[in-house]
């Protein structure tokens, strides 16, 4: 299947990560954006559809001049000292 014949998909959680995307646009690049920046980028790697949120992430990238493998070694280097995601609830179980 080619790429044009492709169905454009709304992915489920494209409105939180517009919101996100967008954000990042007018924030520094602290090490929560650089983690987060990653993220959205490899979600929506291949992902047919959300062109907003994957021009926002490379406009971010640009603002920050960062090439995606620094941002990729950069946030390697900070999942590595952990510490970056808090946990929502002392729960251990979300369903209940």
């Amino acid at each position: 299947m080619s790429v044009t014949s492709q169905k454009i998909q709304q992915h489920p959680q494209a409105s939180q990560d517009r919101a996100i995307s967008q954000r990042l646009l007018t924030e520094e690049p602290t090490d929560l954006n650089l983690v987060e920046l990653a993220r959205l980028r490899i979600r929506y790697q291949g992902f047919p559809g959300a062109a907003d949120i994957k021009a926002d992430l490379d406009q971010a990238l640009a603002r920050w001049q960062l090439s995606e493998l620094e941002l990729f070694a950069r946030t390697r280097q900070l999942h590595q000292q952990g510490g970056l995601y808090k946990p929502r609830s002392s729960k251990k179980d979300d369903w209940t």
